[in-house]
């Protein structure tokens, strides 16, 4: 096998499509991934594969959610969540096959479902690049590439058995045109009980919209069904550091005093998690007109 590529990246590169020109096989070397019309994309030294072109997209993680997460996610906090989402995964492909986990973060999720699922392949898209130099080391069958969600994927159609979308921004019809006809999409989303013990104490922690249920249903509907759902709901204690690191991890960093987020008078003891894991099935046709 070639040296110029990480060796979980090579089940891939049939599947992957150049993002310039669509055309299909990208071929490794000279550390980047090539196109037949000469389109190149860098295989960065931490192991991923810088496929986002154009203007860059701005709400990746940066470097310091990116180590808040990886410390948080360390201690084991979220395993219930993970286990959920390798449950729904398993369920629907129990054998050989590819996961592809959007906006993957630091690849936590797609770890546990390819720990689940010893024959399966990962595949992890992010904009952030900090995030990927974790995802591309998450797991020895995992491969990762920088990729904008809102952007029709460099996938090719039905490349995929099972999508993730673990606490990650939506796109419904790329969603269904990536997965193969009995593939599932897997969505995770807070409830409106998801760490509200933090969101009533320090000031500039972003809510949950009510509207959030309605809002997902409505737009995943002419593409997906709902197959099983699993809800997820417990507390959690936490520790001075542990609370910090929740919060640095969310996008409510953005928007908060570094001093009100570590104030320990401001972070209770034990905070609530509340999440609902959803397994869909892709419908065969979408709707006459709809989109995402």
């Amino acid at each position: 096998m070639p040296a110029s590529h990480p060796p979980a990246l090579e089940p891939f590169l049939t599947l992957l499509r150049c993002p310039a020109c669509r055309a299909p096989r990208l071929r490794p070397g000279r550390g980047a991934l090539r196109c037949p019309a000469g389109h190149a994309f860098d295989i960065a030294r931490h192991g991923y594969v810088g496929l986002l072109t154009g203007t860059p997209a701005t709400s990746g993680d940066d470097a310091a959610m990116v180590r808040s997460r990886d410390r948080f996610l360390s201690t084991g906090a979220y395993e219930p969540v993970r286990r959920a989402v390798a449950r729904l995964a398993a369920a629907a492909l129990p054998g050989r096959g590819t996961v592809v986990d959007v906006g993957c973060g630091t690849g936590y999720y797609l770890a546990g479902v390819l720990d689940r699922l010893p024959s399966a392949r990962g595949l992890g898209l992010d904009t952030s690049a900090r995030a990927l130099r974790a995802a591309a080391r998450a797991h020895d069958r995992a491969a990762a590439v920088s990729w904008d969600v809102f952007r029709p994927f460099p996938l090719a159609d039905g490349a995929a058995d099972v999508v993730l979308d673990v606490f990650a921004p939506r796109n419904p019809s790329e969603f269904h045109r990536v997965l193969r006809p009995s593939g599932r999409l897997v969505v995770v989303r807070p409830t409106d009980r998801h760490l509200a013990e933090l969101r009533g104490r320090v000031p500039g922690m972003i809510t949950v919209d009510p509207a959030k249920e309605r809002r997902l249903r409505r737009a995943l509907a002419p593409f997906f069904e709902p197959a099983a759902t699993e809800e997820v709901d417990y507390p959690l204690p936490l520790g001075p550091t542990e609370a910090t690191d929740l919060v640095g991890m969310t996008p409510s960093a953005r928007h908060l005093d570094p001093a009100d987020a570590a104030g320990a008078g401001l972070l209770p003891g034990t905070v609530t998690v509340s999440v609902r894991a959803t397994a869909y099935r892709r419908r065969a046709r979408t709707a006459e007109g709809t989109g995402c």
